[in-house]
């Protein structure tokens, strides 16, 4: 006779199998998969991995804030760490190979899991706000180290790592099933791999007992810690967790990219991006990342082409010109209709509204 906490943990995990949910994550993962071959443009190959990228790294940090409850401000960091161990890793301090590029991998995960462990020794007896201004604190020093160190970071310049073999931008190995073997396209299906099965891992963590244990610290610390849980431990393994997925996400976009530099792997905008992202899809949710990078780098891509169209249409038109200048207007009127509509996130929303209907 199961109890009713296995009863309700079994019927849950009916409908995580069984839903119309799994249907939209195969058809999403579907889509991906099918993109280089259905639309073979690589303005839409980047903006289809980026999505998978930061939908990814939205997710990494959503187990920290929305199941663990801990507001930091330095996840962005750890993404930085994992693309500059890479980045150094094939260029300046090693070579273009493939086990460089493992030992750049390596030594990003060791650094990531060894930073997070000393900052959340040291911070997350900090409650509320300060725990957040002190990541934000270790962020920006991170930031102006990288700045400074130029001999070893390429300081503003950056680096531009060359990668070896098949993910090579320069590589050509013909065509498979109508489908050109190029390094992108390569490159593509790996970090495509490496998003999946780190969501997957991800998935599995908050749906543990130890993820549930972790909601449980959140929903409640005073009481978690009367029923005999050691929460400073619980929250520091899911912050390392987390950290140790952005970090492996960094060494996946300098791939992509193939150039890091400070702004573009550890500024402040990463990880107000990463916020963005997660208020959007829903805090609480993991997947709900998916539709926050979608709808955030879509319209940051999509929005600054409108002043093409309005040449095109509404040629010699002064106001239609400066109206479509405009783009970060509607950007933010954009989110300011999704959190009015949305209050906890697109994804939040829907499973609320949804929960209350089968309540009826």
């Amino acid at each position: 006779m199961p109890t009713p906490v296995q009863a309700a943990r079994e019927a849950e995990r009916r409908v995580r199998f069984t839903g119309a949910s799994l249907y939209v994550r195969l058809a999403l993962l579907l889509a991906w998969l099918l993109l280089p071959v259905a639309v073979p443009s690589f303005q839409a190959m980047d903006l289809a991995l980026k999505i998978a990228l930061f939908a990814t790294l939205v997710a990494s940090y959503d187990v920290v804030i929305g199941y663990t409850g801990i507001v930091s401000f330095g996840h962005a960091m750890y993404f930085g760490f994992g693309a500059y161990a890479v980045a150094m890793a094939v260029g300046k301090l090693g070579a273009p190979t493939y086990g460089f590029l493992a030992l750049g991998f390596a030594a990003g995960i060791v650094a990531g899991a060894v930073i997070a462990v000393l900052i959340g020794a040291f911070s997350l007896r900090v409650k509320a706000i300060f725990f957040a201004m002190v990541t934000l604190a270790f962020a920006e020093f991170a930031l102006i180290v990288a700045v400074q160190w130029s001999p070893i970071t390429g300081g503003e310049d950056g680096l531009s790592p060359k990668f070896p073999g098949v993910f090579s931008v320069a590589f050509d190995g013909g065509r498979w099933l109508g489908l050109p073997v190029t390094g992108r396209v390569v490159t593509y299906y790996v970090v495509l791999a490496i998003c999946v099965g780190l969501f997957l891992m991800m998935s599995r963590f908050v749906h543990s007992p130890l993820g549930r244990t972790l909601q449980a610290i959140r929903d409640n610390e005073l009481r978690a810690e009367a029923l005999g849980f050691r929460t400073f431990v619980f929250q520091l393994v899911s912050s390392s967790f987390a950290s140790v997925v952005a970090t492996i996400l960094g060494g996946c976009y300098a791939m992509w990219v193939a150039y890091v530099n400070p702004e573009s792997a550890l500024g402040i905008p990463i990880m107000l991006d990463i916020l963005l992202m997660v208020i959007i899809g829903g805090i609480g949710t993991l997947w709900g990342g998916v539709i926050g990078a979608a709808v955030l780098l879509t319209a940051r891509t999509v929005l600054p082409d409108l002043r093409v169209v309005s040449a095109t249409l509404f040629a010699g038109s002064e106001i239609a010109q400066r109206l479509t200048e405009r783009w970060l207007l509607y950007f933010g009127i954009l989110f300011i209709l999704v959190v009015f509509f949305f209050p906890k996130g697109v994804l939040g929303t829907i499973r609320e509204r949804m929960a209350r209907r089968t309540a009826r």
